[in-house]
């Protein structure tokens, strides 16, 4: 693993890199936020970055506003190395994007304790990534559906953003709902890895029994989910993910499956990922209909108001969808 270092005092450095290359990393270093960026951006080789605070061009809040900001892959774990102290200092690079902090001069053991940390946040991270990669696996056993996981995942999140910033719902959208939206909505359709091929396949309408098997999917990948649930409490994103999978295609009026639950019985999250999992379906070819265009798309959407969906939600998504 390739390490970051941005300083520009010398002898911070160089003792950073001394015991960095010690530990078995390999160590790139800037003297400001700007070269930092643009190499992260060019390269992305990085996973770890230690910034000082204070540095001339861009600091190292800025730095850590301007990766979180621009960072849309893998994470990218910071740890902010300072000469400052105070609780107000310590929430202001918190704010910032700021993970962990080592006051100057550091110690070698505390350093190593710090890196083992941000390991530890990259291997929860590899195992998020095994979980896509099976959501991936679903998705690709239907034809037409390239980039539905990533579409249904960054149209959840967005519209996740615009209720927490104008404070709907009661307020209870936070930044760990949109987080975890993020992480949770491309698994909503795992359960298709139960379901028959020959169903999956099948050029034309299904039968009713079909229909019922297709179904199933939900309850399917809800029950696979359930148990690592259970044993990782602590994973937010898990227990979202487990209620999207279940009810993403229950409608508002009550009408859809698997349970027929109707309004704000329906978990907020499954609502929104609904909404996203619908549209993107609508631009992808099925064999009994073409794609639509993304305005076809929509006002199917836009129609499905207070019956299929959410109609709060449904005048969100008109924002998102005419950006």
């Amino acid at each position: 693993m390739k390490i970051m270092v941005v300083d520009d005092e010398l002898l911070s450095v160089e003792l950073l890199k001394e015991v960095l290359k010690e530990m078995g990393y390999d160590v790139v270093v800037f003297s400001n936020g700007l070269d930092a960026l643009s190499f992260l951006k060019n390269n992305g080789e990085c996973r770890i970055v230690i910034t000082d605070w204070e540095m001339p061009d861009m600091d190292g809040l800025e730095l850590c506003r301007q990766i979180r900001d621009w960072s849309r892959g893998s994470y990218i774990y910071i740890i902010m190395l300072t000469s400052r102290g105070g609780t107000a200092s310590v929430v202001e690079g918190l704010e910032a994007g700021a993970d962990d902090f080592m006051s100057k001069p550091f110690h070698p053991a505390e350093l190593a304790v710090r890196i083992q940390s941000a390991r530890r946040v990259m291997s929860l991270e590899a195992s998020n990534m095994a979980l896509f990669a099976l959501a991936r696996l679903a998705e690709r056993r239907e034809p037409g559906t390239h980039g539905h996981l990533e579409r249904v995942r960054d149209m959840s999140q967005e519209l996740a953003k615009m209720v927490m910033e104008r404070k709907l719902f009661g307020g209870r959208v936070g930044d760990d709902f949109v987080e975890d939206i993020y992480l949770a909505a491309p698994l909503h359709d795992i359960g298709m890895l139960q379901v028959p091929e020959h169903i999956i396949t099948q050029v034309g309408s299904l039968s009713e029994a079909q229909q019922k098997e297709m179904q199933e999917h939900t309850l399917l990948g809800a029950k696979a989910l359930g148990d690592v649930v259970e044993d990782a409490l602590e994973v937010g994103f898990l227990k979202m993910a487990r209620d999207i999978i279940l009810c993403h295609h229950e409608r508002f009026d009550g009408s859809g499956y698997p349970k027929g639950i109707a309004g704000d019985r329906i978990p907020l999250a499954a609502r929104i990922v609904g909404i996203a999992d619908a549209y993107s379906a609508l631009l992808s070819p099925r064999s009994y209909r073409h794609a639509l265009t993304p305005q076809e798309a929509f006002a199917t959407i836009e129609q499905g108001g207070g019956s299929q969906f959410d109609s709060r939600l449904v005048t969100l998504f008109s924002e998102l969808a005419n950006d």
